[in-house]
């Protein structure tokens, strides 16, 4: 006899979780102080959207994180090990086209409870996301060029969709962030409410979503998110590629020392 799955007992470093009823609420969980992501959190990011699909008692997911930031982008310790040893970034290649890939191929309905700053990989997360509702103050971008990066791990392919390539393209090439007001004038993301009404929003989103028939509402969103999952196959390979030949490149250890240093970068185009 097999048992029912549940995604709540089994071990997770990076996330925590919480059932209300058939709602379950999955935190980005980590003792960096930004939820940086570290090599852990990208080996989780990987599995837990599957894992979220498996679960047997949940309909509707919300992605939020604990602490000040929703997820900041990359941990600058995993960056300069990346950038001493390239081949630990090469080995990253299928798990972040399948974080992509499955946050897309989850059926059930996916809420972005965005409680803080958004970056890089982080803001991919909650744009993959069905509906994005943010706390209005909290920041969101793909800034992988400020750090030597082409923003592969999924921003040129959601970003476009959202908001239009002119757009899309002017933030992911200057790396500008962005108010969750301005994303949500700009179509970003859903909703940009003050903080204190976060988890009315999410609430009452929840229970408009829980009172249509589920499998009506669940593969309703299943067909939506075929172009994206059509998109995803055609450039994944290539963008994971590219962004992993930025990583060889002088500019990139450059900038990521600098940041770390907090002065402009002395960059040589190489």
């Amino acid at each position: 006899m097999t048992h029912a799955f549940d995604i709540t007992t089994q071990p997770w470093q990076r996330f925590s979780f919480e059932r209300r009823g058939r709602v379950l609420y999955a935190y980005i969980t980590s003792s960096h102080r930004m939820n940086g992501v570290d090599e852990p959190m990208h080996e989780e990011f990987a599995r837990v959207f599957t894992d979220l699909q498996r679960d047997a008692d949940s309909d509707i997911i919300v992605l939020s994180a604990r602490g000040r930031a929703f997820c900041a982008g990359g941990d600058f310790d995993w960056f300069e090990q990346q950038i001493d040893d390239p081949a630990r970034f090469r080995a990253i290649g299928w798990d972040a086209k399948r974080i992509v890939g499955s946050l897309l191929e989850l059926e059930k309905p996916i809420l972005c409870r965005l409680n803080g700053a958004a970056a890089g990989l982080g803001a991919t997360l909650a744009l993959l996301c069905d509906i994005i509702v943010a706390d209005e103050t909290a920041l969101i971008g793909d800034p992988h060029v400020k750090v030597g990066l082409v923003a592969g791990d999924g921003g040129a392919l959601i970003w476009p969709q959202l908001i239009g390539y002119a757009r899309a393209k002017e933030l992911l090439m200057t790396g500008d962030m962005l108010t969750a007001a301005r994303a949500a004038e700009l179509g970003l993301i859903n909703y940009a409410v003050p903080a204190d009404q976060l988890d009315a929003k999410i609430d009452e989103l929840v229970a408009k979503l829980q009172g249509n028939p589920r499998f009506a509402v669940r593969w309703t969103k299943a067909v939506t998110n075929i172009p994206l999952r059509a998109l995803a196959a055609q450039i994944m390979d290539a963008s994971i590629g590219w962004e992993t030949a930025s990583n060889h490149l002088a500019d990139r250890r450059e900038a990521v020392k600098a940041a770390r240093e907090k002065r402009a970068p002395r960059l040589t185009g190489e």
